[in-house]
């Protein structure tokens, strides 16, 4: 929730908001008329329902350094604010409602905003890795608060993307850094807080997305122009949404820290919700693949125990042990 100050502070609007096209615009009226529920697949709810629980380390730990840099958003420049987990909802006190792909996060509880020649350096205990396992290759998720124009409010209908940009930096010592060439860190895929809550939704909704799955990185903002609500939910596939990226293309096996910074010359602010790490895909507890769960996945878990053994760590939490067990149980075939 946000501290009492903030919602006593002005709400500083980024200046690209500035001048924005009013049939773009969604008033509060409209954002009070009610939604209907995106229809969910069942294997995509299940996703969302079993999303693990989120832990400190899932996300940057502690602020390196931050440079506001020239024209930081007023209000928006506590570098902590980018700490944990990204926003689901959003306006408390002001205009409270779901933080949607057309509906980001704006209070100055929720980013920090880095201006023109800023930059702001996070780190991850443990570090970042590499790990062939993750989704689509990616290591790491960048959350800003970019939106799509909806050009059928309050519908929900996909235009274009209104993002800032950021260049992001990774470093396995804290001291020589790699460029990613592609990706922008306030940019991509805006977040998505609920799968079962509509776009302008004023009350939280139930089936979480997962901030630490990416999306398939094949969704770019040009091939979801004119989807609906419904359709881009799908989409998106249980993933909070955000720009993920892969240490491997910057020649890197793991990071200590990333650091995101906004060119100085002429352009918008930067804000930066959140930070998080990609989590491994974990093997099915149908460790032999024969289409049940039965004794010999149970066997392997059991002669496996207390080691570190990747493909008998359902988990993932670096070991095999009594959770592992639970999920072979939980999964047992009758």
């Amino acid at each position: 929730m946000p501290e009492p100050e903030d919602l006593l502070s002005q709400c500083a609007t980024p200046s690209r908001w500035v001048g924005f096209p009013p049939s773009h615009r969604v008033s509060r009226a409209e954002q009070l008329v009610p939604h209907p529920m995106p229809r969910l697949s069942i294997s995509l709810c299940i996703i969302l329902v079993a999303c693990a629980i989120v832990r400190a380390d899932d996300f940057a730990t502690s602020v390196l350094g931050y440079e506001p840099g020239a024209n930081p958003a007023g209000g928006f420049t506590n570098p902590t604010r980018a700490l944990g987990p990204p926003e689901r909802f959003t306006g408390e006190g002001i205009a409270p409602g779901v933080v949607s792909p057309f509906q980001p996060a704006f209070l100055p509880a929720e980013l920090v905003s880095i201006g023109r020649g800023g930059s702001l350096t996070l780190s991850f205990d443990p570090p970042l890795v590499d790990d062939a396992r993750n989704p689509f290759g990616t290591d790491f998720i960048v959350f800003g608060n970019s939106f799509f124009v909806d050009v059928s409010p309050p519908d929900g209908v996909v235009g274009g993307l209104v993002a800032d940009g950021g260049i992001v930096e990774a470093s396995a010592d804290g001291v020589t850094w790699f460029a990613f060439a592609s990706g922008q860190a306030d940019g991509l895929l805006p977040t998505l807080g609920y799968a079962d809550a509509g776009p302008y939704a004023t009350a939280a909704g139930v089936l979480l997305t997962d901030p630490n799955l990416p999306a398939d990185p094949a969704l770019t903002p040009d091939a979801l122009v004119g989807l609906s609500y419904a359709e881009l939910v799908v989409r998106y596939g249980g993933s909070a949404g955000g720009a993920g990226f892969d240490l491997a293309s910057v020649g890197l096996a793991h990071a200590v820290a990333i650091r995101i910074t906004n060119p100085a010359g002429f352009g918008p602010n930067v804000e930066i919700d959140a930070v998080a790490r990609v989590k491994a895909a974990l093997p099915s507890p149908d460790l032999n693949g024969d289409g049940v769960v039965d004794g010999f996945d149970l066997g392997q878990v059991l002669s496996a125990f207390g080691s570190n053994d990747a493909t008998s760590d359902l988990d993932g939490n670096g070991i095999v042990d009594g959770s592992d067990l639970t999920a072979i149980l939980a999964g047992w075939s009758s």
